[in-house]
């Protein structure tokens, strides 16, 4: 049997965050009534002439310079034709040919040392409206009893991201689109959200055997609104092709669902190549020309990378924990709370872990009493350090009174106790001695229970276990 090489490349498409449509005036704006952000350019209603929106131009630019792309001296609109009910005009105005930014890169950090994953392009386009299918268990088109249209998001502006078939596994297209969604989102110019739509992702898929260098017959997996099901669905897509290449098949160029609640992948239609949309030049849109000064500037503007972060905060920490931080946002104030006295590990634990249990928001919380809260958090009971944790996002908070609240350690309070639990528990102690040595956290939840969660937890655990172990 041959082993198999996945070849992955993905299409991002991300809604931008502008005041007005592309091509309009309309407000851009989620939740708002259906058919209530419409005028009859975005509707396509006949001598209707769009205008170029000169903000979502530049932000496209700027998304282009944080990837490393060539910026287009001279960038030109298209009609991509084809027939949807979400499509009024019957084409949609994108670049083609002659995108904005093309020819980028990005660094994705791994344990095998960086890879490279290339870009091919950032285009700029305006989007379709939102098609819902109503009836059926998935809410998608298969099984649907009727389908409605809400014109609102069609003429949003929208950045499609094409990468290079540079990907080689689930797990890496996942961290590659965590990555570059930080990216997006610290750019200022979208929300990336998934579950309202503003951030989009299909992947192309295909495999070869391992040490070639061909490119198979590849298919794409459409409709997935989490990085964790865009990561399921190709490894079921790879699994699938596998199947059909062993068995003697040939894969065929389709566009597939993938139905993360039962992980199974269903054929919609063969897939579209460039030549069936009759692309041809935009006639009401002039050719895009950014002068040179402006591209200058946002390249000056431009923060540092989310990549060159997680590198320059790995050696403190290692790179799950680093990549954690960055691709959350916590990064900025791990490193405040760091400068404020914090140790770096366990700023890193209680930050990624802790605090973003409570729901509590990283940009309002003080470094300096979230490091005198870590510093603290082995000597005071763990139900104060928790209470101290929810209320850190309070622009008063302080915490003094969680600090004054010491753990019990003293080891002549805590030993006749312990000794107490372990007597009245005869059975588990001789099960931990016959080797279940699990049944530590039984007794450590006995003690902290007789005392009200006020006993530090490390101490009562390495005395409990010293006692076990005589």
């Amino acid at each position: 049997m041959s082993a198999w090489e996945p070849v992955i490349g993905l299409e991002i498409h991300a809604q931008l965050k502008t005041r007005t449509k592309m091509f309009c005036r309309c407000p851009v704006g989620y939740g708002a009534g259906e058919n209530t952000q419409t005028c009859p350019v975005c509707l396509g209603f006949p001598g209707a002439l769009p205008v170029m929106n000169r903000r979502a131009i530049e932000w496209t630019i700027k998304l282009g310079l944080a990837l490393e792309c060539q910026i287009a001296g001279q960038a030109v609109f298209a009609r991509k034709n084809y027939f949807y009910p979400d499509l009024p005009k019957g084409y949609q105005i994108s670049q083609y040919d002659l995108p904005s930014c093309i020819n980028g890169k990005m660094l994705l950090p791994s344990a095998e040392g960086d890879h490279m994953i290339g870009i091919v392009r950032a285009h700029l386009e305006e989007d379709a409206a939102k098609t819902v299918h109503v009836g059926g268990r998935t809410g998608r088109i298969g099984g649907a009893e009727s389908s409605l249209v809400d014109y609102n998001r069609g003429g949003t502006p929208l950045v499609e991201i094409v990468t290079a078939p540079d990907l080689r596994s689930a797990d890496e297209a996942k961290r590659f689109l965590q990555l570059l969604r930080q990216t997006i989102v610290e750019l200022g110019i979208s929300d990336a959200e998934m579950e309202k739509g503003t951030l989009r992702v299909d992947a192309n898929v295909s495999v070869r055997p391992v040490g070639s260098d061909e490119l198979r017959t590849r298919t794409e997996i459409k409709n997935m609104n989490s990085f964790n099901f865009i990561a399921r669905g190709i490894d079921a897509e790879v699994e699938r092709q596998i199947g059909v290449w062993e068995s003697g098949g040939e894969v065929e160029q389709q566009t597939y669902d993938f139905d993360a609640a039962t992980g199974a992948l269903t054929a919609r239609r063969s897939k579209e190549e460039a030549d069936d949309y009759r692309y041809f030049p935009e006639p009401d849109l002039v050719p895009v020309e950014p002068p040179a000064e402006l591209v200058d500037a946002l390249r000056a503007a431009l923060p540092e990378s989310p990549a060159a972060r997680i590198r320059r905060i790995e050696p403190a920490l290692d790179l799950e924990r680093a990549t954690v931080l960055v691709t959350g946002g916590l990064d900025k104030l791990w490193d405040d709370s760091v400068a404020a006295g914090a140790g770096e590990v366990a700023a890193a634990n209680v930050i990624a872990n802790a605090l973003v249990g409570a729901g509590v928001d990283p940009a309002a919380v003080s470094p300096r009493e979230l490091a005198r809260l870590v510093e603290a958090r082995e000597r005071i009971p763990r139900t104060a350090f928790d209470e101290a944790v929810a209320e850190l996002g309070d622009p008063a908070f302080s915490a003094d009174p969680y600090l004054a609240q010491e753990a019990v350690s003293d080891t002549s309070e805590l030993e006749p106790l312990i000794q107490r639990i372990l007597d009245e528990n005869p059975g588990q102690v001789a099960a931990y001695r016959g080797g279940k040595e699990g049944l530590l956290g039984f007794f450590v939840g006995q003690v902290m229970k007789e005392t009200q969660g006020k006993a530090n937890p490390r101490v009562v655990s390495d005395l409990v276990r010293g006692k076990l172990n005589v």
